[in-house]
């Protein structure tokens, strides 16, 4: 099992920034591959981004591209989403995820965190 927990959400004004992070615990996350997933009211769960077990690979949501970059430590255990020029239409709960494949599709993702709300104001 892995329990996954986000933090640093919140409130930021449209081309502000916002780093999430996700911490794990119950299993080093070396064999996962990582990813962050969003969901906006009304809105089904979209993928955002992934990063490969050993980071090699990363890939992004072209709404996010060149926006956003996904980063992990594998000593801390942790995975961070670092947010730039945030936009109204980033406003959703953004989830920390783990896969033993690095996927972009939410039904086969393995584990989820609870979520994180970031609210882009304009």
């Amino acid at each position: 099992q892995v329990q996954l927990v986000e933090s640093g959400g919140g409130l930021v004004q449209a081309g502000g920034s916002l780093r999430l992070s996700c911490a794990a615990s119950g299993r080093t996350l070396g064999s996962y591959a990582m990813g962050w997933f969003r969901q906006a009211p009304g809105k089904e769960r979209e993928f955002v981004a992934v990063i490969s077990d050993r980071g090699s690979f990363t890939l992004y949501a072209d709404s996010v591209k060149g926006r956003f970059t996904i980063s992990r430590d594998n000593a801390k255990n942790t995975v961070a989403l670092q947010m730039g020029s945030l936009k109204p239409e980033d406003t959703a709960v953004y989830y920390c995820a783990a896969d033993r494949s690095f996927t972009t599709r939410a039904a086969a993702i393995d584990y989820w965190g609870q979520g994180t709300q970031v609210t882009v104001s304009v």
